[in-house]
């Protein structure tokens, strides 16, 4: 199986790697247009900063192919966020793939959400044979608001979607690299998928 990480200026995918390695998966991180479109499932990672990352998509054309791509897409953190129609990270428009707005936490708690959090109201083959109360870990200040695409949702100031999923596309808030034995196995549904 023919696994790419997208490669486009948005943090460490190391992580991402390690764990794919961990289920007998060797990816490709790359830019590559055609290695993208070759690939049997994509992976799309990101930390960082919306505006800047979408510039970086831009420059590169990737953000042209990817609302094209046929075979199961997976969007972790800011991947998540950049998929949605816009953000509200430095007024940026984005990929569009879920009909969502971005937005920022209102500061009633410490900001960025950062730990351990629960997933509620699962909903999607990328999440089955989950434990009954799946955790999993955040870090982020910013959320995709509860819409048509939520397979999960998680709360933290107030309701937002954890997870999406429109046709084969699916994207986690959360980071199931770091996410220890319930990220492992979000990442292996993925790759059934």
């Amino acid at each position: 199986m023919k696994v790419a990480i997208i490669k486009y200026n948005a943090g460490n995918v190391q992580s991402v790697i390690y764990a794919l390695n961990r289920l007998g998966v060797n990816p490709e991180v790359t830019d590559d247009l055609t290695a993208i479109k070759n690939a049997d499932k994509i992976i799309f990672p990101g930390v960082g900063e919306a505006s800047s990352a979408m510039r970086s998509l831009q420059k590169s054309g990737i953000d042209r192919i990817i609302p094209d791509l046929k075979q199961p897409f997976l969007g972790i953190c800011l991947g998540l966020q950049l998929m949605c129609t816009y953000s509200e990270e430095n007024d940026t428009p984005c990929l569009g793939i879920f009909d969502l707005p971005v937005k920022k936490f209102a500061p009633k708690l410490k900001v960025p959400h950062m730990g351990w959090n629960r997933l509620e109201d699962l909903k999607s083959p990328l999440l089955m044979n989950l434990p009954a109360e799946p955790f999993v870990y955040f870090v982020h200040s910013y959320y995709a608001a509860l819409g048509d695409a939520t397979i999960a949702s998680a709360n933290y100031i107030n309701d937002f979607s954890a997870a999406l999923n429109h046709n084969n596309f699916y994207a986690m808030q959360a980071h199931p690299e770091k996410s220890g034995a319930v990220g492992q196995k979000i990442l292996q549904n993925f790759l059934d998928l």
